[in-house]
This record gives structure tokens, C-alpha cells and sequence, in this order.
């Protein structure tokens, strides 16, 4: 039995309700997880009596769990589950999902004032939203990148990551491609704390006083040696790292040289 199907919305020929739903990487839908603690997902077109969009009622009505895959890039998903529909919206062709956890499966028995679940979905549905724009920035940056590091060519995924050149915590810290670098582990660390800079023109420079130190292997031949390179750029240009976003972070990097 596939837990995944061709539409949005899937019930397995052996099931008589739906079991999952599926936002693609790329879907036509308006699926949206900005109102705190809720997600919306769009019926499937416009009919609200479509049998899918009847499936999802009724699941709702049941109150039984789904689950949840989002589309990280084409043909990966972060999966999320349970999830449950707590609301139907005609009007706006929406159902509204929120997230539990997974030990409130296992106690069944378990019965809480309306607050307190509300609170407790709420808060796991934040987290999985979290979860998924993480996993998500870094699939798509490491796709971009064909897997490697854009300093030393290191083509070992699980040593891999998404790195921001501005931080998601600050302004222009969007999560996307272009304001993110395939780094192994070590560069990565090096960047963040300025070992290591790269100019708008997308050279890398290594600190003055790290250049001026004598040490082992790892040093000379993983940080000094990056000295004066090119980053090894994304195949599609739309995905180069933005510049302006690089200006900023290489004054930062000046600075603390």
C-alpha cells in the first residue's frame, strides 16, 4: 500500500478514507503556513463535493490522524505525522490541518481541556514548520550546489551543509538558494566565524593571522590553501549567491580580521 499518490489528496484503493495529503515542491495550490500554529491546505479544485475533498470531511469528523508529506524538492518530502483536520472552510476551499504528537496515539485514553490540546498542536505544528524550512533550505541548496562544497569539491552529502552567508535571524536571512552556500563542515564553521571570507566577485579569502600561522596538515592544506580560490559555483546562474548579500558579510568578515 503506498502512503503517496499521483493526487494531492490520497486514498489507497484498500482504504475507504484518505491517509495522506501532499503538498509538491511545486504545487498549483495556495498551501499556506503562515497563521501561527495552523496549516491550510487547499481542497482539491474548486468543487467542494469532489469524493477527495468529501474524504477529508469525514476524516475530519472522525477525527482520524493523516499524513502529512511537504515537498522539499522534486520527488522528496518531509513527512509529518499525525496531523488532523480541526476545520472545514467552504467558502475558501480550505481545510485547516495543525500537527500532534506522536504519543497522544498511544493514549488514546488521554482527555484534555480544549486549550490545552489546541496549545500543545499548535506548538508541535511550529516545530515541524521549522523543521521542514531547515530540511527543506538544505535540500534545495545542496541541489543547486550538485552536492559538494563550494570551496573544496568534497562530494559527501551526510559532511555537507546548507550554510546562510546572512543569518534567517536578521534582515535578508530569507531561506533561499541565493542566500546560501554548500559548505563541508569544517568551511562551514569557518565562515560563520570569519576564518573565512568570500567577495562579492565570489573569490575566498582566508583571515590575515590565520594565513601567518604555522600548524598541522589540516590547517595548511583544509583553510590556508583555500586562499585566493574561486567558490566552485551552482550550475544555473539564478542560483549564484547574491552579491549584495556577500558585500555585507565580507565587511563583517573584514572586520574582524
Amino acid at each position: 500500500m503506498t502512503l503517496i499518490g499521483p493526487s494531492g489528496i490520497w486514498k489507497p484503493q484498500q482504504m475507504d478514507l484518505p491517509i495522506s495529503i501532499t503538498t509538491t515542491f511545486d504545487s498549483p495550490y495556495d498551501d499556506s503556513d503562515e497563521r501561527n500554529g495552523l496549516i491550510e491546505y487547499k481542497y482539491r479544485g474548486n468543487d467542494p463535493y469532489h469524493r477527495d475533498n468529501v474524504g477529508l470531511r469525514e476524516v475530519m469528523r472522525l477525527r482520524k490522524p493523516l499524513i502529512y508529506f511537504n515537498g522539499m524538492v522534486k520527488g522528496r518530502y518531509f513527512p509529518a505525522f499525525p496531523v488532523y483536520i480541526i476545520h472545514d472552510d467552504p467558502a475558501r476551499l480550505t481545510f485547516t490541518v495543525q500537527v500532534d504528537e506522536m504519543k497522544a496515539l498511544n493514549q488514546p485514553e488521554m482527555v484534555e481541556e480544549a486549550d490545552a490540546l489546541r496549545w500543545r498542536r499548535a506548538y508541535a505544528t511550529t516545530m515541524i514548520k521549522t523543521r521542514l524550512h531547515q530540511r527543506s533550505f538544505r535540500e534545495r541548496v545542496l541541489l543547486a550546489y550538485q552536492t559538494q562544497c563550494t570551496f573544496c569539491r568534497l562530494k559527501h552529502g551526510e559532511l555537507l551543509d546548507a550554510a546562510h552567508i546572512i543569518s534567517d535571524g536578521e534582515d535578508k536571512g530569507d531561506p533561499v538558494v541565493s542566500n546560501g552556500l554548500s559548505l563541508c563542515k569544517i568551511h562551514h564553521a569557518a565562515f560563520d566565524n570569519n576564518i573565512i571570507g568570500i567577495t562579492p566577485d565570489y573569490n575566498v579569502h582566508v583571515r590575515e593571522d590565520i594565513l601567518e600561522e604555522v600548524d598541522g596538515p589540516m590547517l595548511k592544506y583544509g583553510l590556508q590553501s583555500m586562499h585566493g580560490n574561486r567558490l566552485i559555483l551552482p550550475k544555473h546562474k539564478v542560483d549564484f549567491p547574491d552579491r549584495e548579500r556577500l558585500e555585507y558579510r565580507y565587511e563583517q568578515f573584514m572586520k574582524a580580521g
